[in-house]
């Protein structure tokens, strides 16, 4: 009889040493998929608050020379009778380069890669590895 509790005991001691190994597995796995995800966020995080900067600043730029253009344009042609015409052709020059801009920005944000997508990638390869088994 103590054969039997001994073989006993050994089966259930394996048998929780392994769950504990499965578990702590596990979980570095999840810690090592959470890392990922955070680097991923932070570096998405940095490009957009660099990419927002950027269009404040042209923003503020292209305003600022769109207005000297404009008041220069308007005052060369104050005294003939094309001033309507010069106020026109800018207005239609100033809408052609606001389309431009809105065909490229969108243009950009649908070439831009995915956020997450490596950890995306990365738990699907898991997946298939846990359903191969």
């Amino acid at each position: 009889m103590p054969a039997d509790a001994s073989a006993s005991h050994t089966r259930t001691g394996g048998l929780g040493a392994a769950l504990r190994r499965l578990g702590a597995t596990f979980f570095a796995l999840l810690h090592t998929r959470i890392e990922l995800l955070t680097t991923e966020l932070q570096r998405e995080r940095v490009r957009i608050t660099r990419l927002l900067l950027l269009l404040i600043v042209a923003l503020f730029f292209l305003t600022l020379g769109a207005i000297t253009l404009t008041v220069f344009v308007i005052a060369l042609f104050w005294d003939t009778h094309h001033r309507l015409l010069a106020i026109g052709l800018l207005t239609l020059l100033y809408l052609g380069v606001a389309v431009g801009l809105a065909l490229f920005a969108k243009r950009e944000a649908a070439r831009s890669m995915s956020p997450f997508s490596a950890s995306l990638a990365q738990l699907k390869k898991d997946r298939e590895q846990l359903l191969s088994r």
